[in-house]
């Protein structure tokens, strides 16, 4: 594969610090970039302030470079495009894809999280309410490096979803779409908790006429109480001092074997080894991984 054929990407949230589950997706996107010759890019996912830990963005990127990654070009900001997003969301409303709802959480309770369609064609005005796009009922499906063939029903399991929060927020399945076309990112390597986005995220390149990306989803680390792993259940942040035994635990859980002489090795060292010897067939096609196994 040549080095233009294929962009990477990894775009974590800085609500607070990286932590073992997001070195692995970094760490997995990484790997998969540099050893296609690829280009692996930098995104920060700030699209929600009152959530964003402050100082989260310095710290996750001075972690990446503690633990050697180096990514290509300027660190992209989803804040700086909101203009962007705005504009396809114009878009979308010209062509009748969404509609304004002004329901409330009280009332969408009962319902699940599947949306009733108390305001598809009730013609609000837009002041003052999320924007939802409007779901068909039909399938969608994609075939996963990893996981395999995965498919949902958006119409049946997800419904209109929410696109613009009504506090003016933009939504992450919309907004990452849009990066993602706009950084020709060409392959998506992150976590197993965002494979059942992927059908929303395959609707909206179908109306914005975007190109889809070839998609891995790697398994997720739960802890012995049934929680993912991150920043909400108990996850330390990275820390630097630990950056070689880390990175080669993350390589256990992708299932990549870690000679023993790489112990002694420095971060950047353990990176060009793991590059070399990469092979996303051994990633574990499980969705979910138990941390007691990784010790």
């Amino acid at each position: 594969m040549s080095v233009s054929a294929y962009v990477g990407r990894f775009a974590p949230t800085p609500s607070g610090y990286l932590h073992f589950g997001s070195l692995m997706a970094a760490l997995a996107s990484y790997l998969d970039a540099r050893a296609a010759g690829g280009r692996w890019l930098l995104r920060m996912e700030d699209l929600d302030p009152p959530r964003e830990m402050p100082g989260a963005q310095e710290a996750i990127v001075r972690a990446l470079e503690a633990y050697g990654f180096e990514w290509d070009g300027q660190m992209a900001r989803q804040s700086e495009r909101l203009d962007t997003y705005n504009a396809a969301i114009d878009k979308l409303w010209a062509d009748g894809h969404v509609y304004a709802c002004t329901c409330s959480r009280k009332q969408l309770e009962p319902f699940a999280g599947l949306y009733p369609g108390f305001c598809r064609e009730a013609g609000r005005d837009v002041h003052d309410a999320a924007i939802r796009l409007r779901v068909p009922d039909r399938v969608y499906a994609f075939t996963d490096r990893v996981q395999g063939e995965f498919s949902q029903p958006l119409g049946r399991e997800v419904g209109d979803f929410v696109i613009r929060r009504r506090d003016g927020l933009i939504a992450y399945q919309l907004a990452v779409v849009l990066d993602d076309a706009w950084q020709g990112v060409t392959h998506v390597v992150r976590g197993a908790d965002l494979l059942d986005s992927t059908p929303r995220q395959l609707y909206l390149q179908e109306l914005l006429g975007l190109p889809r990306p070839h998609y891995l989803h790697v398994p997720l680390i739960i802890q012995p109480d049934g929680h993912k792993l991150g920043k909400r259940y108990r996850s330390p942040p990275l820390e630097p001092a630990e950056a070689t035994p880390m990175l080669l635990r993350a390589l256990r859980a992708l299932g990549q074997p870690t000679p023993k002489p790489l112990a002694d090795a420095l971060p950047r060292e353990v990176l060009e080894w793991a590059i070399r010897h990469w092979d996303a067939d051994r990633i574990p096609r499980c969705c979910t991984l138990a941390e007691a196994q990784l010790r």
